[in-house]
């Protein structure tokens, strides 16, 4: 029974894992050039767009106003359109980077204005290219501030992911409601608990000591 037990923990953990990390990834790879793009097209930026700019931020602040589990029920069309089946961890990697990929947008964007003026003007002058100025600046220098900011999305979309399992997603939230609660087996309720809290613990450390290594690498 014991092993039993431990045997579905792992396979859930396992499942939460690969949600978390593939959505993260995909998010991020939508969401932190999305943020770079709602900054340079500022009014007054390298590449000043007001009206593609109001269009993104609309966008964005749309997106990131649906609740997750609202988002999750309203999108099962489309789930289904791209992965074939709106059940499952595959299912719910979708509403989960979905749901992430505006919230790593705005953290992108705010990390970037607090990049001082004086090094945009100083590679300005230089004849450096907006790509340039990207790469070589902005992303450089706020790189601390959306290290940490992808540490939260990455714990955020733990926390997700476990609603994903009211509604059949899979990992630690499906098995602490069919085990747990439907079941009435508050050990494994409680083992998922802790698991979970080892989860985002292990993950904010990391973030904290990826970016105090990156901040002293800089100075």
């Amino acid at each position: 029974m014991f092993q039993t037990t431990l045997l579905l923990l792992f396979n859930a953990t396992l499942e939460t894992l690969y949600m978390v990390v593939l959505a993260s990834i995909i998010a991020a790879l939508v969401g932190v050039p999305l943020g770079v793009i709602l900054y340079v097209t500022r009014k007054g930026n390298i590449l000043p767009h007001p009206r593609m700019h109001q269009v993104l931020a609309a966008i964005v602040n749309v997106t990131r106003s649906i609740p997750f589990i609202i988002l999750m029920v309203s999108i099962i069309p489309f789930t289904r359109l791209l992965v074939g089946t709106s059940i499952g961890t595959n299912a719910a990697i979708v509403p989960l980077s979905i749901s992430a990929m505006p919230f790593i947008a705005r953290i992108v964007e705010n990390a970037i204005l607090e990049v001082q003026k004086g090094l945009i003007e100083a590679a300005t002058s230089m004849g450096a290219t907006s790509m340039q100025i990207i790469t070589k600046v902005l992303i450089p220098e706020s790189l601390p501030g959306i290290i940490n900011g992808l540490t939260l999305t990455v714990i955020a979309l733990i926390g997700y992911s476990a609603m994903a399992g009211a509604i059949g997603g899979g990992g630690l939230g499906d098995l602490a409601i069919r085990y747990g609660y439907q079941r009435f087996d508050y050990k494994i309720m409680l083992m998922t608990i802790a698991i979970m809290i080892i989860l985002v613990q292990f993950v904010q450390m990391l973030g904290d000591h990826l970016a105090k290594w990156y901040a002293r690498g800089r100075s």
